[in-house]
């Protein structure tokens, strides 16, 4: 710490060039904690230690079915409260650029969700009407629509009658309790019965179910017996939290983990030629500066912590900064989408991988520059050979 008025005035020298190189580096530790962040999010543990709501699907695929029948046995387990179902639609309103979720549920889905807030008047109309349907909130607001509106979808998966025409009944509209969630909003769902007798593909078969417990510390357990009901069947099924479940859905579309590394390294290779350049830049200019540091007693050691310091603060600075920016950005980021992103903040894991990321680099940037101010010959450097 007692060179550090060196380092800082080394830094400062030309404070144009530290500036600029400084925002190349907030820009890139910007970027990457906004979307490690989302990597974060994509792979966290599957676990299902300690949950009291689990989803049951397919172990093959998300999108294999799995047979009804599997509900009353499901239903037996031990430790089971409750036990509903769905299955994926993808149909599309009006046009493909309107795609929102949507999906086929049984009766007593909504009661699986107590955090969907609606009347159970509202309920019971959407579950006596056959072509009854719910959606959330952000949704009707975006559309405009109201109680008793119909909503016509485009199957993209499922026909009726040898055509994609659905139509639906809106029936009921619901709310999210936690403002955090409000992407949750942005889905429609309709009576399972209806589409089971309607679609002309499948029969008796449904996407996934959704599972309740009467003890959350035996999740684990109850997740094993509910595996074993279809174990070495043509039918196997994983139970896993709604957390991976949504990842697993998403990963058909697209590999995040490999998404965010491909734009990250890219990113990175860049900010290493900039800041190598300027660090080289840097040194260069103060070779009769060293000279005289080692004239008046630096040894070629401190010379090469000198400057590696230097190095490494320029890139912890703008790293730290770009980070805790990316911490206040992604709150408003989620807000105004409407909840459907959700970035509620950098997780720890990211803080750790960006501040071994930021004193790798420095390191790497500042490596080359200090060993040739270590091996500076003093009398070459002082006559500007």
């Amino acid at each position: 710490m007692k060179y550090l008025h060196l380092i800082w005035a080394a830094l400062m020298r030309s404070k144009t060039r530290t500036l600029l190189t400084m925002l190349s580096v907030v820009t890139a530790f910007l970027l990457f904690g906004m979307l490690d962040s989302v990597r974060v999010a994509f792979n966290s543990s599957a676990n299902v230690d300690g949950y009291d709501r689990m989803i049951v699907a397919s172990r093959l695929s998300i999108t294999q079915t799995l047979p009804i029948s599997l509900h009353e046995r499901i239903k037996a387990v031990p430790g089971v409260r409750g036990v509903t179902y769905g299955n994926w639609f993808g149909g599309i309103y009006k046009d493909s650029r309107n795609f929102f979720p949507n999906f086929a549920v049984s009766p007593g889905y909504m009661a699986m969700y107590p955090e969907y807030v609606m009347s159970a008047a509202q309920i019971a109309a959407f579950e006596n009407e056959r072509t009854g349907a719910v959606v959330g909130k952000s949704l009707a607001e975006r559309h405009g629509w109201k109680i008793g509106d119909t909503i016509p979808l485009q199957a993209t998966i499922f026909p009726t009658k040898g055509s994609n025409d659905w139509a639906f009944k809106l029936a009921a509209i619901f709310e999210v309790k936690d403002p955090k969630r409000r992407g949750e909003e942005n889905v429609l769902m309709f009576n399972w019965k209806y589409f089971d007798e309607a679609n002309d593909y499948i029969k008796n078969q449904i996407g996934w179910f959704v599972v309740t417990l009467d003890d959350p510390d035996k999740s684990a357990q109850v997740a094993k017996a509910i595996d074993a009901i279809s174990e070495n069947s043509d039918h196997e099924t994983k139970t896993q939290t709604e957390q991976a479940f949504n990842q697993a859905f998403f990963k058909q579309f697209a590999d995040i983990g490999a998404i965010v590394t491909a734009i990250m390294g890219a990113v990175f290779f860049t900010l290493l030629l900039l800041t190598g350049n300027t660090m080289a830049q840097a040194v260069r200019e103060r070779i009769p500066e060293l000279a005289v540091l080692k004239t008046i007693g630096f040894s070629n050691r401190t010379v090469l912590w000198l400057v590696l310091a230097e190095s490494v603060l320029l890139i912890v600075i703008g790293g730290m900064l770009g980070l805790t920016i990316a911490m206040l950005l992604m709150p408003a980021v989620s807000a105004a989408s409407g909840g459907a992103i959700q970035l509620p903040g950098v997780p720890k894991e990211t803080w750790a991988l960006g501040l071994g990321l930021m004193i790798a680099i420095g390191v790497v940037v500042g490596l080359l520059p200090a060993l040739r101010g270590m091996r500076l010959n003093i009398v070459d450097a002082l006559a500007g050979r």
